[in-house]
């Protein structure tokens, strides 16, 4: 299925503008679910109509904690603030806040609103320190994390070429590895993790033999400096679970319910754009967000088409809506972290009420291919 699209990021807004100003409509239709049935259904086109003119809810300022820098694996939060779809929903400001952080100290101190995390961070929270968290969308329905690795070094190519072997894991992502490793019957004693920060310089260096990485990421950069790589994804491992997941606290989906509502209703927006322009994306990343941090344009287009059309999209996706994480995977995601000691129901980490929620009253969203 192609990404590209004939619309432009601008034309798609304005083709939308009358739905995305209508975001309150949330908030009203919660607040009239107890009037008479005939009512709704008399007052169902002029409620429409006057709910694309309403003002949004003043929702002031919001804080996002992101997984990684401001690279293009948050090109929807680019586009979404940077065609006004945030302040549309009613948001004086949204802060992205970059990473690398699982967000989930950000989470229980209350510094920030959502954190943009994954599977494994947070149900280790949840199951071994009682965090009072879920997980309520994820960007990417398909793990994105590997084991990378030089074809003509480590060549790891199945999880029992991890054995003996030294492999570089960065400390956010130390859970993530373990989880792997159980999942594959394998015990820490049999390989060597060596610490490591986020540059796959050790590995190029010959230092260790993989490396922990992302596959729109560090994979793509090590390939591009002329090395033939190996990858062994999670996902096809033993860890089928969703990342860059939208993580929140259990209060704020008590209290701050319609506020959560508006940002996820933007951010469908923001990644719709990116599923259709992955190429916008990638420049808004490397032009704009990214600015500072010198990304390579060709390596960010990679990686922006590749979660496009591998990481973000999915059939669950295409029959419910871009973030939607289907019962099934929830079951898949909490077998696996099992495996690694992370003892968990699907309704201890999800709850995906408040995006159906947002699909019941705008259901158009759920055509995110234009």
């Amino acid at each position: 299925m192609s990404v590209l699209s004939s619309l432009t990021a601008s034309k798609r807004k304005a083709a939308m503008l009358a739905s995305v100003t209508a975001v309150a409509a949330l908030t009203l239709a919660a607040c009239s679910s107890d009037s008479s049935d005939d009512a709704s259904t008399s007052a169902t086109a002029s409620t429409s109509a006057e709910a694309s003119m309403a003002p949004a809810a003043d929702y002031g300022d919001f804080n996002v904690q992101l997984s990684w820098i401001k690279n293009e694996e948050f090109a929807g939060e680019f586009f979404a603030d940077s065609l006004g779809y945030y302040t549309d929903a009613g948001f004086s400001s949204v802060n992205l806040t970059p990473g690398p952080s699982t967000g989930v100290a950000e989470l229980v101190s209350g510094s920030t609103d959502v954190a943009l995390s994954d599977a494994v961070s947070i149900g280790a929270a949840v199951a071994n320190e009682g965090a009072p968290l879920k997980i309520i969308g994820a960007t990417y329905q398909k793990n994105p994390f590997t084991v990378l690795s030089l074809a003509d070094g480590g060549n790891i190519l199945t999880a029992e070429d991890l054995i003996g072997k030294k492999i570089g894991v960065q400390d956010s992502n130390t859970s993530l590895f373990l989880a792997l490793l159980s999942a594959n019957g394998i015990s820490p004693d049999e390989l060597e993790i060596v610490p490591v920060q986020y540059d796959p310089a050790p590995l190029t260096n010959g230092e260790v033999d993989g490396f922990i990485s992302y596959l729109t990421n560090e994979s793509i950069i090590v390939a591009a400096a002329g090395y033939e790589v190996a990858d062994l994804p999670f996902a096809d491992n033993g860890l089928p679970f969703v990342a860059e997941t939208f993580s929140v606290t259990d209060d704020a989906i008590a209290n701050d319910r319609e506020k959560l509502k508006a940002f996820l209703y933007a951010e469908i927006l923001g990644w719709t754009d990116e599923v259709n322009d992955p190429a916008e994306g990638s420049r808004l990343a490397v032009e704009e967000y990214g600015v500072d941090l010198g990304l390579d344009a060709a390596n960010s287009l990679a990686g922006s088409i590749m979660q496009a059309e591998a990481l973000v999209v999915s059939d669950e996706t295409v029959a419910n809506g871009l973030f939607t994480i289907s019962d099934q995977l929830q079951t898949e995601t909490v077998a696996s972290l099992a495996g690694a000691g992370i003892v968990l129901e699907p309704a201890d980490l999800f709850d995906m009420s408040l995006l159906a929620e947002v699909y019941e009253a705008y259901p158009e969203l759920i055509e995110y291919m234009k």
